[in-house]
């Protein structure tokens, strides 16, 4: 993982927005190349200055568009192909059109969306939903949705939290990545709540000695 995110990070210093854009693409477009990593380090170098993150979410979100549009014509056009020839694993393969068509029919503008923070279905998720002849339309509109937010997030995550961020998302994901935010937030606030507990008890039998300090001499 380091290597891989040491290595896009040379060639996108070298090569910068247009690598970006094709590497995005391409991963999303079913080649498994580490997309998500480019636009990690896009952003990271945008917080040091070298890169605007603004470009950097643009351009990711319109290589992964682009990219799953592509894969999706890919799927429709030979994905189906390559499931319903015979050979090795017909049976199989023919299962995974009757299991997948009504599940993309009935679940596929999730999928589509979700599937973009997935590592693996942010890879193969456009090519199912070609060849389950998910309705284009409904694609297009998931899909552009899908790759705008995560664009958005994994950018700004790794542009304001820095190089620890991009190691932790790609090692986990954007799900282990919040799920590791609202941990820590969450024993930070324990801890603070445990504190001012304590010191509330520990102030508690000052305060009637005080008080009976405090009282009249006539009334002792």
């Amino acid at each position: 993982m380091l290597a891989s995110f040491l290595n896009v990070d040379h060639l996108i210093q070298v090569a910068g927005y247009p690598l970006l854009f094709a590497l995005v693409m391409a991963e999303s477009g079913g080649v498994p190349i580490p997309g998500e990593t480019a636009l990690i380090t896009a952003a990271v170098l945008a917080s040091r200055g070298k890169l605007g993150i603004e470009l950097v979410i643009v351009l990711a979100a319109a290589g992964a568009i682009v990219g799953d549009n592509i894969g999706y014509v890919i799927g429709r056009k030979g994905g189906r192909w390559l499931l319903e020839r015979p050979g090795r694993f017909h049976r199989q393969r023919l299962e995974v059109l009757r299991t997948g068509e009504p599940f993309f029919e009935r679940h596929g503008p999730k999928a589509v969306f979700f599937g973009r923070f997935v590592l693996g279905l942010r890879v193969w998720a456009s090519w199912l939903a070609g060849a389950t002849r998910m309705h284009w339309r409904s694609f297009v509109v998931w899909n552009a949705l899908g790759g705008i937010c995560w664009a958005t997030a994994i950018g700004l995550l790794a542009y304001f939290l820095g190089s620890s961020a991009g190691n932790a998302v790609e090692t986990f994901g954007i799900f282990g990545l919040v799920a590791a935010v609202v941990a820590i937030a969450s024993a930070v606030l324990l801890h603070r709540r445990a504190h001012r507990h304590s010191s509330s008890e520990q102030d508690a039998p000052a305060r009637p000695r005080a008080q009976a300090s405090e009282r009249p001499e006539h009334e002792l």
